[in-house]
């Protein structure tokens, strides 16, 4: 069973880095593709990045392409985010998820989620 925890989120200014992991604490995702999406308030959740289940391939959402790499560990079945140059409008609850497509840039394709870490981004 996949269960994931994320944590790393914070309270940082513009221009600032932070790196956000995804815990699988079931150990069930190394051969799954995990993703990140994010959701700011009143908004609808969005794909932020994925990562097939080897490193293989990579795929992001235009907004954040240059400044956001995802990468994984999976002997250590951590999920990892690192945010570069981060703006206000990165702003939102970034939750990390997994499944079994590729390409996946849709909430459809992930089965598992977690509860999600907050990310602010003052200016």
């Amino acid at each position: 069973q996949v269960q994931l925890v994320e944590s790393g989120g914070g309270v940082v200014q513009a221009g600032d880095s932070l790196r956000l992991s995804c815990a699988d604490s079931g150990r069930s995702s190394s051969a799954a593709t995990m993703g990140w999406f994010r959701q700011a308030p009143g908004k609808e959740r969005e794909f932020v990045a994925a990562i097939m289940w080897n490193g293989g391939m990579t795929s992001y959402a235009d907004s954040v392409k240059g400044r956001f790499t995802i990468s994984r560990d999976n002997a250590k079945s951590t999920l990892y985010l690192q945010m570069n140059t981060l703006k206000p409008e990165d702003s939102a609850v970034y939750s990390c998820a997994a499944g079994w497509r590729w390409p996946a840039n849709v909430k459809s394709d992930y089965n598992y989620w977690g509860q999600g870490t907050q990310v602010t981004v003052s200016s």
